[in-house]
């Protein structure tokens, strides 16, 4: 006769921690003891990276990024318009900061979607909770297990993103000086460390889009838009950010610390946007997978014909991460100096002024002309939007800059115009408009070969917040 089988919950009764505890330590004719959350975890990991898709991200990220970078470096135009880009051919460093800003835009949500947005999903679609709550025997094992293997998965993609990027910018161009956004320039060593720390800062708002997606994920079920959350989560914020918000709205989003990275490389580096990104990242990431933990542990596996779908999606999901959006406005905005956009004429001349001190200076090695410190400079910049007729503040493509500056021994000081392009995140691009033999567009020998003039075009940052320099 068949021995009964002791694990089967009666008709209607609910499958949790509490009934099965009493339960005795053999489980079953095999005489299993309970799984533990290290072999769970070994156990989800096993089937994530089982899985064809998986598989294919591992590789696409291991291997895209530097023949990407490589390719790039020796092509004779170069993606001018992306932070980094124009210096492609000059440092290998700058490569991998090129292949960052595309992650944080566009790759970084999509890996997040595809694996922490499917990992509880995929069990809701096939069926398998039942089997799994049986030999598991507990919510929060299954639930650490898999939101630890998810997450070593996209760490796994996060690291092979930036290790091949610099990689094939290391090869295709060399362990040269870095030039930063205000135009010093970062030695190689220094250019390695500001690239490394960049990525690692990158980390903390894909913990929060893995961590929304995990929220996703346990609220929808089945649902495709639990795989879908994160990247349209991605998505808003980048349309936000977009718009003329103000500073203390853009820093509240959890995506933001995917721009802040810019600061890192100014000197002195901007540091008070990136911190803030980096806590309200981490800040929604563990909101969001205590809100993903606590609904998990609560729902009822015992009725096949519902997978947590429904009207706790906005209860229990959208309305606490709205709420923190809220509150995290009201923080920062108390707690930061800046009001409005962030972007006000003094900051502008500052940044573009202390950018072509370093690029002139720059310009004047390349060109075999006597050296000048930036004491001798005294480089200073005015500038206006739409010739005085609009508020020299906040983003916009009419900005004009008129920079100054002074040579030893000549009386008459040196003049430059250019025409500047503001983002609401605070990025400028700087494109000259004469004199020709100044900002023009020629080309100067560079360590690493021809290059076109540094004063021609280049990009630098405003700091959305309160300025590092004086003056």
């Amino acid at each position: 006769m068949a021995a009964p089988v002791a694990d089967a919950p009666a008709a209607g009764a609910p499958v949790a921690d509490a009934p099965v505890a009493h339960a005795p330590v053999a489980a079953g004719p095999a005489g299993r003891r309970p799984v533990s959350v290290a072999r769970g975890y070994r156990f989800e990991l096993v089937k994530l990276v089982s899985q064809w898709r998986v598989r294919l991200l591992v590789l696409v990220c291991w291997l895209a990024p530097g023949l990407f970078v490589a390719a790039v470096s020796m092509q004779s135009t170069l993606p001018s318009d992306t932070l980094f880009g124009r210096w492609m051919h000059g440092t290998g460093w700058a490569g991998p900061l090129v292949v960052l800003g595309f992650a944080g835009s566009w790759a970084l949500p999509l890996l997040t979607s595809l694996v922490a947005g499917d990992v509880f999903a995929a069990e809701d679609r096939l069926g398998t909770w039942r089997h799994l709550l049986v030999a598991v025997r507990s919510h929060r094992r299954i639930f650490a297990a898999k939101a630890l293997a998810s997450l070593t998965v996209i760490l796994l993609l996060v690291v092979g993103l930036s290790a091949s990027g610099i990689a094939g910018g290391l090869a295709a161009v060399g362990d040269h000086p870095l030039v930063g956004l205000d135009g010093h320039l970062l030695s190689p060593s220094a250019a390695a460390g500001h690239v490394l720390l960049a990525w690692a800062c990158a980390l903390a708002p894909t913990l929060a889009l893995a961590a929304i997606g995990l929220l996703g994920s346990v609220v929808l079920g089945r649902s495709p838009m639990g795989l879908l959350l994160p990247a349209l989560v991605a998505l808003a914020m980048q349309l936000a950010q977009l718009l003329p918000l103000p500073v203390a709205v853009r820093l509240a989003l959890p995506g933001y610390a995917f721009i802040a990275w810019n600061g890192l490389f100014t000197a002195p580096a901007q540091l008070a946007p990136l911190l803030i990104g980096v806590a309200v990242s981490l800040v929604w990431a563990v909101t969001a997978t205590v809100l993903a933990y606590l609904l998990f542990v609560r729902r009822d596996f015992t009725n096949l014909t519902g997978d947590g779908s429904g009207r706790r999606a906005l209860t229990a999901g959208l309305l606490p991460l709205a709420g923190l959006l809220a509150a995290t406005c009201a923080v920062i905005a108390l707690a930061t100096p800046s009001t409005g956009s962030g972007i006000d004429q003094g900051k502008v001349q500052r940044s573009v002024a202390t950018a072509f001190g370093h690029l002139y200076r720059m310009q004047t090695a390349q060109l075999n002309r006597p050296a000048v410190t930036e004491a001798q400079l005294r480089v200073g910049a005015a500038c206006d939007r739409s010739d005085g007729h609009v508020a020299a503040k906040g983003a916009g493509n009419d900005w004009r800059c008129v920079v100054t500056w002074h040579l030893p021994g000549v009386q008459a000081p040196g003049t430059a115009i250019y025409q500047l392009d503001v983002t609401s995140d605070g990025r400028f691009v700087a494109d000259g408009d004469g004199p020709k033999d100044v900002n023009g567009y020629f080309l100067v020998r560079s360590a690493t070969g021809d290059a076109p003039n540094p004063l021609w075009q280049f990009d630098g940052t405003v700091e959305l917040l309160h300025t590092t320099r004086k003056g």
